[in-house]
């Protein structure tokens, strides 16, 4: 629909009047005379304009401090995620540092083949066990008839390897390691029957005979 000037300034004219009805209304009376009201046609067309124009600026400016408040928003979201993310990638930089400080400096190939070696059971001497013909002189107590089965077996076992100058097949390593085994229960479940010193001899002498089957004869 179109609209002469004429309309369109009767239409200004009117919004200008409901306007300043209005403010009048809520402030006690204001307006471009004493009643409040636009005294001519222009005036009304003249305060309408410039209330929609006000009212437009309203908008604008209502629209740009949202804009700002998200934008602002935005930039504090970001911030935190970036300030959590650091937090983060700090706290394990300082637990790695904090385990690496406790467990100390790494070990050397030198340390752990000294450690390894100091783990191990010492080794028999020739009047312990006889490189030459595999005799096995055990400590007192393991001479008890109750232990005569492993014995049996470990002497022949022993014997064989002295016979074939020291090397044994991998079955026969793996029945001496069983066999020496079995001896080491068989003991502990007697351990009530011999001296504490006793006992911890033959233990030792057991598991140094285990560690001999790994070595060659000597």
């Amino acid at each position: 629909m179109r609209f002469s000037a004429r309309h369109l300034l009767a239409l200004l004219a009117a919004v200008g009047g409901v306007v300043a009805t209005s403010a009048r209304a809520q402030f006690g009376g204001f307006g471009f005379n004493r009643g409040g009201y636009a005294s001519t046609a222009q005036q009304g067309a003249d305060y309408g304009m410039s209330e929609m124009m006000r009212a437009q600026g309203y908008q604008n400016l209502q629209n740009s401090e949202a804009a700002k408040n998200w934008e602002e928003a935005r930039t504090l979201d970001i911030q935190n995620r970036l300030r959590w993310t650091e937090t983060y990638f700090e706290m394990r930089k300082v637990n790695k540092e904090k385990r690496a400080e406790e467990a100390g400096p790494p070990v050397t190939q030198e340390q752990a083949i000294r450690m390894a070696a100091m783990k191990m059971p010492p080794r028999l001497g020739s009047t312990q066990l006889d490189p030459a013909t595999g005799h096995i002189e055990y400590p007192m107590i393991l001479t008890d008839d109750a232990f005569k089965p492993y014995r049996e077996r470990l002497d022949k076992l022993f014997a064989t390897r002295a016979a074939s100058g020291g090397s044994i097949p991998y079955s026969d390593y793996q029945a001496i390691q069983q066999t020496v085994s079995q001896f080491i229960d068989a003991l502990t479940k007697r351990v009530s029957d011999y001296p504490a010193g006793d006992f911890g001899r033959a233990k030792n002498f057991l598991d140094s005979l285990g560690h001999e089957a790994r070595l060659p004869a000597s």
